[in-house]
């Protein structure tokens, strides 16, 4: 998710031959195994947001915090990632982040109160963030320069697959184990990246320097999106803007923000570069990415929720659905990255939006009785376009700025993708509760033979109470279907604007990933 280019420090002046042979395949096995790790994190807790709640006596709704926590904490570390790995090295930084994820997740685990919960999540992000652009940064460097597509292309498939894998075992470990159980097995899995690391990647490490941090900066960048994501999560709860507590988070998060703005464009080492906006074809591209990943995220979390909450799978069975979505995406992968610099690449980019648009209206067919196939086959098909959408708009705004900007490019992309999926997941839950209600009060409106229908049921044997519940249950599951419907169809106009986006975009003069030693 990050870039390759996301803040690499300056090599070491004798810069270590790549490796070879096994000791290759054990470090890129290393590296991308911890790439996935992380981003697993994102989705692992998607299916298993109502066992966490369940378990920790909260709604649904907050349990979502789960997963928005985690994404906020993990997309405002990426931009420090660059001072990071200069001043501690990327080497010993990744071994120190990826330690520190195995420990929160540890701590995840055993927590028995959301607040707590929720704390060692941010912790966990926190730690989680910057390996994702540290292990593309070493990948890139451990193989030869003639191979270096095959080290973008591991940690491409690893960073596709992780979101996919996600709610898989997310739901088996909640059905047949407890959810602590999907923090847990983090723990091996750092076990065996930290072991690797250490053992093999030592000579590749970068040389320290005693850089300044845009502490400013940081404290703004913190405060503004910490504030708005906050807003979004809890503005259900509180009645939105009739609330002090959400108008107050509000203008927190406005002011915040344009101090933030102010600030980084004119600090002499912000921590957020963001003048590379000034670059057209990055900007459109990075507008394109985070509004499709904003879409794309808000339907990974909202499917589970509605198959588990309405349609009444189980958490497994959800994860077989969704699991589908993995296919494509991975066979394809190698074709978005071999197309880059054959064809005008916003064809494919905006041919993948489009197609992913395409399938949102797929979903929006769905109904409370749809059959399994029916369920399976957008995920599937949805595969074939997340290849093109993700490695394609990649290259293109990397291949938008100057290579001696491309550091600055990829973590503000990465920042900007990541916290759009946050978003995305906290507006569409809050969207899907408002939309709940309306399509609720417009259903009780036109209900016609309430009384016939009660009297049949309790001839039948059920009390007026059990009847009267029965309709009650009707009603709510098709209120909440017809909610993420509307949702879905949505999240497919969202992805028609990125689509379009995209040709905002001047064609670069040569479209590459940044891929250098």
């Amino acid at each position: 998710m990050a870039s390759a280019a996301a803040s690499a420090p300056a090599a070491l002046p004798d810069e270590p031959a790549p490796l070879t042979g096994v000791r290759l395949f054990a470090a890129a096995f290393a590296l991308a195994l911890a790439n996935f790790v992380v981003v697993l994190d994102t989705t692992i807790a998607n299916v298993s947001v109502p066992h966490i709640a369940g378990g920790l006596a909260v709604s649904p709704t907050q349990g979502t915090w789960v997963i928005t926590s985690y994404a906020v904490a993990d997309a405002i570390s990426v931009p420090l990632t660059g001072w990071l790995a200069m001043r501690f090295g990327t080497v010993r930084w990744f071994l120190f982040s990826i330690v520190g994820f195995g420990i929160f997740s540890f701590l995840c685990g055993i927590s028995r109160t959301l607040d707590g919960l929720i704390i060692f999540r941010i912790l966990q992000g926190l730690s989680g963030g910057p390996l994702m652009p540290l292990s593309q940064i070493l990948l890139l460097r451990i193989f030869p320069r003639e191979k270096a597509g095959i080290g973008l292309a591991i940690w491409a498939m690893t960073t596709t697959t992780a979101p996919i894998l996600g709610p898989i075992l997310g739901g088996l470990i909640s059905d047949n184990w407890t959810w602590p159980w999907i923090f847990f097995i983090n723990l091996p899995v750092v076990a065996i990246c930290a072991f690797g690391v250490a053992s093999l990647l030592r000579p590749f490490e970068t040389r320290r320097a005693k850089a300044r941090i845009d502490t400013i900066g940081l404290i703004l960048l913190v405060l503004s999106v910490g504030a708005f994501q906050l807003m979004l999560d809890t503005g259900r709860e509180h009645d939105w803007f009739e609330s002090t507590w959400i108008v107050t988070l509000a203008i927190v998060a406005a002011i915040a923000f344009a101090a933030f703005v102010i600030w980084e464009l004119t600090d002499e080492n912000p921590v957020v570069d963001l003048r590379v906006f000034r670059f057209r074809g990055f900007s459109f591209a990075t507008v394109a990415i985070s509004l499709g990943f904003g879409a794309f995220f808000a339907q990974v979390v909202l499917t589970p929720l509605w198959l588990q909450q309405v349609a009444g799978y189980t958490a497994t069975d959800t994860g077989y659905v969704v699991a589908w979505i993995g296919v494509f995406a991975v066979l394809l992968s190698p074709v978005a990255a071999g197309l880059i610099g054959k064809i005008d690449i916003r064809i494919s980019i905006s041919a993948g939006i489009l197609w992913m648009a395409f399938i949102s209206v797929l979903r929006a067919s769905w109904n409370a009785d749809v059959d399994y196939w029916t369920l399976a086959l957008p995920h599937l098909l949805q595969g074939m376009g997340m290849p093109f959408f993700f490695v394609g708009l990649t290259a293109l705004a990397l291949s938008s700025v100057p290579a001696e900007k491309q550091t600055s490019a990829a973590g503000l992309m990465s920042f900007l993708r990541t916290l759009s999926g946050a978003m995305g997941t906290a507006i569409a839950t809050s969207a899907w509760d408002s939309q709940n209600r309306i399509a609720r009060s417009e259903l009780v409106g036109h209900m016609n033979g309430t009384a016939e229908t009660m009297d049949l049921m309790q001839r039948a044997g059920l009390t007026l109470e059990q009847a009267r519940a029965a309709v009650e249950r009707l009603v709510d599951v098709q209120a909440a279907t017809i909610g993420v419907l509307h949702l879905f169809l949505a999240a497919g106009v969202v992805f028609v604007i990125a689509a379009i986006a995209v040709w905002c975009a001047p064609l670069p003069k040569q479209v590459s990933m940044g891929a250098s030693h």
